[in-house]
């Protein structure tokens, strides 16, 4: 297999630091080695490479920016970044999974959990030695949150929760789950454990996108949650919106690696198909799709870069998350279609990962926020007018 030599048209590379680069070829190398030869089987069979949890865990890819004392690698965003890319060039599954786990479950235990919470949870996520999810999003209440119907009653000691939760990332997997649910009227955060009577988690079946990845429902019926289940910094639908800031910074680095990976499988392709006596790539119409692929995944890069210089000075604001968020999903996204009309009929094969991608990138498109939200989280901004209803 030949390694993978990344995509690099503006040397950006020069903009990393030594750790920033090292951090990135050693999940690249981690991916070429460990995804690559095994997704395609997962995504044809509907399954998640649950295996690949603990190595993930012992290379540090886990909530890599929290601190050492809860077993994690204390990294900076840029390191955080370039993690979530590569792993995404392997499958968007494999980077959903340690969004999660990092963003989405270890994020709101660490800034809104207490020190017990902290001490018992963190170190074993990091570890991949238990795995967690978010549920926040519900059958009737996706792009408004704040709609959500799932209610806890706080009876004695304890917090009596019911409600659904839909679209769940590790659901069926998880070993806890943060949960978000009315309280008295306000949003707040609970640790739901996978023994709690009365809590369910059936995976859903049937997709055709993110096939290696579990995705399932959460169904609380009259779940008893110990009080010290409840996460105390919690306080409003300001708190799990905060989470999905962090998951959405991931996936703006994310799509790169996708893009980068049908850009990759194109150029090569094309340089080696010929046709009328010579490679495709020699067509002028080939060029500029090209062209077109290697100019978005650029301009992703340096988007992406300033974003996580910003963040890790704490001067970034949620409305360049939407925008890095909706522009490199919405280019990654026309860079694979553009690479399976470059591959022409074999572009269909899993012996390729184009089609694969495509169909991963139209979940993306969606989740964690869809485009449109975020066209109108940034028009917002832009004019000093809220368009939403």
């Amino acid at each position: 297999m030949v390694q993978f030599g990344g995509v690099d048209y503006f040397n950006t590379d020069s903009l990393l630091f030594e750790e920033e680069r090292l951090v990135r070829d050693t999940v690249r190398d981690f991916v070429s080695k460990e995804v690559i030869p095994i997704i395609e089987k997962h995504f044809r069979e509907g399954t998640f490479p649950i295996h690949l949890v603990k190595k993930m865990g012992e290379l540090g890819l886990l909530g890599p920016t929290f601190p050492s004392k809860y077993g994690c690698a204390g990294m900076n965003n840029i390191s955080y970044g370039l993690i979530m890319q590569e792993l995404e060039r392997g499958d968007s599954s494999i980077r959903s999974f340690a969004s999660v786990q990092s963003g989405l479950v270890m994020y709101p235990i660490f800034t809104f959990g207490s020190d017990e919470q902290k001490e018992r949870w963190l170190p074993r996520l990091a570890k991949g030695d238990a795995i967690g999810c978010f549920g926040l999003t519900e059958p009737d209440f996706g792009s408004n949150p704040g709609g959500m119907k799932t209610h806890a009653v706080k009876k004695g000691n304890k917090f009596v929760l019911n409600g659904a939760k839909m679209w769940i990332t590790n659901g069926t997997i998880a070993d806890v789950a943060v949960v978000w649910a009315k309280l008295d009227g306000k949003v707040r955060g609970f640790l739901v454990e996978k023994a709690t009577k009365g809590f369910t988690a059936p995976e859903m079946k049937g997709k055709h996108s993110l096939r290696a990845s579990v995705t399932s429902e959460l169904v609380f019926q009259d779940c008893e949650i110990p009080e010290e289940n409840l996460l105390p910094g919690s306080n409003g639908l300001r708190s799990p919106l905060s989470c999905l800031d962090q998951a959405r910074y991931g996936i703006a680095w994310g799509a790169i690696g996708s893009a980068m990976a049908c850009y990759d499988a194109a150029l090569n392709y094309a340089k080696s198909r010929i046709q009328f006596d010579k490679p495709i790539a020699a067509f002028q119409i080939t060029q500029e799709k090209l062209v077109f692929m290697v100019s978005e995944i650029t301009k992703g890069q340096l988007l992406n870069l300033q974003l996580g210089r910003l963040k890790d000075q704490n001067k970034h604001r949620s409305t360049q998350v939407s925008m890095a968020k909706r522009n490199n999903v919405h280019f990654a996204l026309e860079i694979s279609r553009l690479a399976r009309t470059i591959l022409g009929a074999n572009g269909i094969l899993d012996e390729y990962p184009v089609m694969r991608h495509m169909a991963n990138l139209e979940s993306v498109y969606t989740y964690e926020g869809t485009h449109d939200i975020h066209t109108l989280i940034i028009g917002a901004d832009v004019t000093g007018i809220q368009a939403f209803s």
